[in-house]
């Protein structure tokens, strides 16, 4: 939904983070995990990194080019549409890469195999379920979920295909350990990378209200039955609960006595709008 010319309105130009810093979240198991995938670079041939279309820019970890760089690297951005995967070019693109570089110490090998790497919840497990659901008609081999950290350690190696004989292996998402700005870490946070307790629910439904209105994508105002567009979150956030029946009692102190009085739950308000977008339902939006 985008509103005829007549109708725009001057929206924030610029966010205000409140001064916030960006937080460091680099649990142990990320560093464990990024450890293990050193370790285990001389039984690879090629690495896929998966990262959010949304997010093409922002929040790539650069620790991944400087610690394992050694291998032909091949970017897939998931997520292009929020739908279901095929990923039918992934396995000529990784052979053609993999034939014309160096393979080391594994040239004898007739098999391949590759490593997954990403930040958290960018769907490397879903990739390695669709190709082995695509190329070899199996169910899923990898936990998937959609909240960062699902999966924890370097899993052992997960069939995909026949022909080529090709392994993938599932590794846990890891972070930069210093995110380059709030932005991006606000980016991160939307598309799930980041927990949402992390950042806090409100300032990120702020954060997608001002990109939406700022790339004109209104479809929020039917979805949730607002009158028209709004730079305003608290107002939008009331209305997202009083539409879905997200309220709850509070006690108001009167001169007469306690009164208990029914109010908008914005915390549940906020989580709703972030799902909805996750999910894909207010439209395709690109961040960066």
């Amino acid at each position: 939904m985008r509103l005829a010319a007549g109708a725009l309105r001057a929206w924030r130009q610029r966010f205000d983070f409140g001064g916030r810093d960006v937080a460091a979240w680099f649990p142990g198991h990320m560093a464990k995990g990024l450890r293990q995938m050193k370790e285990s670079l001389r039984k690879v041939d090629c690495l896929i990194e998966v990262h959010d279309a949304r997010i093409p820019f922002s929040g790539r970890n650069p620790a991944f080019q400087e610690s394992l760089g050694i291998r032909p690297h091949l970017l897939v951005l998931n997520k292009m549409d929020l739908a279901d995967l095929t990923h039918k070019a992934v396995i000529p693109l990784i052979t053609d890469l993999v034939s014309s570089s160096q393979r080391y110490q594994r040239a004898e090998n007739v098999e391949y195999c590759i490593m997954v790497i990403g930040v958290p919840n960018v769907g490397k497990s879903s990739l390695i379920n669709s190709m082995r659901r695509l190329h070899l008609k199996k169910g899923k081999a990898s936990r998937v979920g959609g909240e960062p950290g699902i999966t924890k350690a370097v899993l052992t190696r997960i069939q995909v295909s026949e022909r080529p004989l090709m392994y993938l292996l599932d590794t846990p998402g890891v972070l930069a350990p210093r995110i380059e700005s709030v932005e991006a870490g606000m980016k991160l946070a939307l598309c799930g990378a980041i927990r949402d307790h992390l950042v806090g629910e409100g300032i990120m439904a702020d954060y997608l209200l001002y990109t939406l209105n700022k790339q004109q994508q209104f479809s929020y105002v039917e979805r949730y039955g607002l009158g028209e567009p709004s730079d305003d979150i608290e107002s939008v956030l009331k209305r997202v609960a009083l539409k879905l029946g997200k309220t709850h009692k509070v006690k108001v102190l009167t001169g007469t006595g306690d009164v208990n009085v029914i109010a908008p739950d914005y915390p549940a308000a906020a989580y709703e709008l972030l799902r909805t977008f996750r999910k894909g339902e207010l439209g395709q939006v690109l961040l960066d």
